[in-house]
C-alpha cells in the first residue's frame, strides 16, 4: 500500500526497494530449500512487505522468522504469527 499521491509505475519502483524484499531476495537465493529464513529490520514492516513474506513463505514452503520495530513476525505456510495485526 502506497499512500503517496504518485504515479503508478513510481509506485511499483518505490515498493521494489524495500530492505526486507531485498533481504528475502538474498536469503531465498543463497540458501538450501526448507533453511528458515530470519530478518531483522529496524523499522515498523509495511502492509504490502507483510504481505509478500505471506506470499513467499507459501509459494516456496519456507519458515521466515522477521523482527521489525515493534514484535517477532513468524511467517508459515502463508500465515503470519500476528495474524495481520501490527
Amino acid at each position: 500500500m502506497v499512500s503517496f499521491d504518485i504515479e503508478e509505475e513510481e509506485k511499483e519502483t518505490a515498493l521494489k526497494q524495500h530492505s526486507e524484499k531485498i533481504a528475502l531476495a538474498f536469503g531465498l537465493i543463497h540458501t538450501e530449500p526448507g533453511t528458515t529464513l530470519r530478518i531483522v529490520k529496524n523499522l515498523r514492516v509495511c502492509e504490502d512487505c507483510h504481505s509478500a513474506f505471506k506470499l513467499v513463505s507459501r509459494v516456496y514452503s519456507r519458515n521466515i522468522i522477521m523482527r521489525d520495530r515493534a514484535r517477532y513476525h513468524h511467517f508459515i505456510n502463508g500465515v503470519c504469527s500476528c495474524k495481520d495485526f501490527w
